[in-house]
């Protein structure tokens, strides 16, 4: 049985086709990646998963619960750490774990609270008001919520969104034993080499609709060989060496290209080129393909 089971699920709002047939199996354990640009239907979709929103067609089902017909079942096995920050300020961070886990019907949970707030570096804030908080600090009380019940899906939006370095080391600990635990994860992220690292496959929205879905090595895998990353400190790059450019918004903004090369040999004829039209190379580099490359080459190929 699948942990997140989506078919064909479409939303519109008025003129706006926001999902449009978005069809997904996420398995249990798997650690998962729903990529795409801004208003490519990621939140609405989660939305949706969390019973916060309707489709107007198909459905979602966690763990085999329906979302709308068994929606106490479903929304106990899911944990959704949201973008915004929402917290409510009268209360300390231990009394608004408490209160999550009364939500769920959970007595005496102080020894995991206790664990959760441990994990994500919290324990020092235990009896401090949640209006007291820093930003960072009060996205960690967001995640020790989603995960207070300790649910066996965990859908993170946007988690380390404008934190800091220590932060995203502390949650991406925590996060990944619980997926190695057994815990399925559903990330959704602009920070693509997170992805990148993290999840073993990934689905790309765009328009709300699925333009790719694979593991996250068959992905990389779609770009092959190497490429070229040039600065130049004097000239333009000659029209010859266009085409392979990998990024075409480098060739409004000047002086830094990234040039697609299959092999090594490749590198001394694009430099005789370059010699020959009077350019001069501040820097250069070789690198492989990463998530970033494959997004953009997908997104830009998806009209």
């Amino acid at each position: 049985m699948a942990a997140l089971q989506i078919v064909n699920v479409e939303k519109r709002y008025k003129a706006l086709q926001a999902l449009g047939g978005v069809s997904l199996s996420i398995e249990p354990g798997e650690f998962f990646g729903l990529l795409g640009p801004n208003g490519a239907g990621k939140t609405t979709l989660i939305s949706i998963i969390a019973g916060l929103n309707r489709a107007d067609a198909g459905h979602v089902a966690i763990h085999g619960y329906d979302v709308v017909r068994d929606y106490r079942e479903a929304r106990r096995r899911l944990g959704v750490v949201p973008q915004e920050l929402v917290f409510d300020p009268f209360f300390t961070v231990r009394e608004t774990l408490r209160m999550q886990s009364g939500y769920f019907g959970l007595k005496n949970n102080d020894k995991w609270i206790d664990e959760v707030m441990e994990n994500l570096d919290l324990a020092g804030k235990a009896d401090t008001n949640m209006r007291a908080l820093s930003g960072g600090m009060k996205r960690r009380v967001l995640v020790a919520q989603a995960l207070v019940h300790k649910p066996p899906v965990i859908v993170l939006d946007e988690p380390t969104a404008g934190v800091d370095v220590e932060l995203r080391q502390t949650l991406w600990k925590f996060i990944t034993r619980l997926n190695r635990e057994g815990h399925t994860i559903v990330l959704t992220t602009h920070y693509l080499e997170e992805a990148q690292a993290l999840c073993n496959r990934i689905a790309m929205l765009k328009a709300g609709r699925v333009v790719a879905l694979d593991s996250t090595s068959a992905l990389l895998k779609r770009i092959s060989g190497s490429q070229l990353v040039l600065r130049l400190a004097k000239g333009g790059l000659p029209e010859a060496l266009k085409p392979l450019v990998s990024h075409p918004d480098e060739l409004v903004a000047g002086r830094k290209y990234t040039l697609r090369v299959n092999e090594y040999i490749e590198v001394e004829p694009i430099l005789a080129t370059l010699r020959e039209a009077g350019a001069v190379i501040e820097d250069m580099h070789l690198q492989q393909a990463d998530l970033e490359d494959v997004f953009i080459q997908i997104m830009e190929g998806e009209k």
